[in-house]
């Protein structure tokens, strides 16, 4: 690693370190310096039992999302790809929403993890299977968008079928998204899912700077593109899916962040996974923090608040892009 990238990486993770710290102060009852020292203090259960957890669920899933949406916007070559377009974020959704359907999480809570993990690695599974041993990145992208199309009719239909108004508002309320309530467990359970595929996907990097040539050159190269595509649909099955699994449905991180990394490191997508991590990881911490201030009545999701960003964030993107091709 070169010091200019080493250097982004330190800027990148102090940026992650100050909005963790404001993090645990944030919300509607403020959290001082003073709070954390003093275990007499009833802010100091709210920062360490209820904030701590949420703090560190937030640096997880923006990190996976974050480099989930690099990999496959570098092996894709497409900027607008994101984890969605495998289609694991539908089949864990959909996992999830079945055992609130079947209301068989109320007495078990990590049924409804388990559930969502379960859809998760099936989606994986019938998504290679579909794309086949020697199918192409077309191939493997069109698999995804079939099984993201599936699934999302049949998380559609357990909503539309839910059988009370308290169901499917539980169902409309998870997905949506949130980090609000989570808990210790809900940390633990998703967080070795996330650092497995975390870890399966930083080593890509070669590989997607190969495919960068097409995958005729990426081949002459040496490298093993069944081998990179099953790597690569297993990390984003396990980091997305577990991110899914404890917070329901966060749009755009993935889409996002990669745009915002992009012009510090570079367009090399090899360049780009650990920074988006990173970023990734500050990006969800800010918004989680902005959704706690908000002046309302009821928290704002952080899933809505991800799209409000996302939507402006792509309109300003596309303007940019028309002048620079007028």
């Amino acid at each position: 690693m070169t010091g200019k990238r080493f250097a982004q990486l330190g800027g990148l993770a102090v940026l992650v370190l100050l909005l963790a710290g404001l993090s645990l102060m944030a919300g509607r009852v403020w959290a001082p310096w003073s709070a954390w020292t003093d275990h007499s203090d009833p802010r100091w259960a709210i920062i360490f039992s209820l904030r701590l957890p949420r703090t560190l669920l937030a640096i997880a899933v923006g990190a996976a999302l974050g480099l989930s949406g690099a990999a496959m916007q570098g092996y894709t070559r497409n900027p607008l790809a994101d984890p969605g377009v495998l289609g694991v974020s539908s089949t864990a959704a959909f996992g999830a929403v079945m055992t609130m359907y079947l209301s068989v999480g109320t007495s078990a809570p990590w049924m409804l993890f388990a559930a969502a993990m379960a859809g998760a690695g099936l989606g994986v599974a019938v998504m290679l299977l579909m794309a086949g041993q020697v199918g192409g990145t077309v191939t493997f992208i069109l698999a995804g968008m079939i099984l993201n199309s599936v699934a999302s009719a049949g998380v559609a239909l357990g909503l539309s079928l839910a059988p009370s108004p308290w169901a499917a508002q539980e169902i409309i309320n998870w997905l949506l998204g949130s980090l609000a309530d989570r808990s210790v467990e809900d940390l633990w359970r998703a967080l070795p899912f996330i650092v497995v595929g975390c870890g399966l996907l930083l080593p890509l990097g070669r590989s997607l700077d190969a495919l960068t040539l097409g995958e005729t050159g990426a081949r002459a190269l040496g490298i093993n593109l069944n081998r990179t595509r099953v790597l690569l649909a297993v990390g984003v099955g396990m980091a997305t899916g577990a991110s899914v699994a404890v917070t329901g449905m966060i749009g755009f991180v993935g889409l996002i962040v990669p745009h915002l990394v992009r012009p510090l490191v570079g367009h090399r997508p090899g360049a780009l996974l650990a920074p988006s991590a990173v970023a990734g990881a500050a990006l969800v911490l800010a918004a989680d923090i902005v959704v706690r201030l908000t002046p309302s009545a009821a928290e704002v999701r952080l899933g809505v608040a991800m799209a409000a960003i996302g939507g402006p964030f792509f309109l300003a993107m596309l303007v940019a892009m028309r002048r620079r091709l007028a």
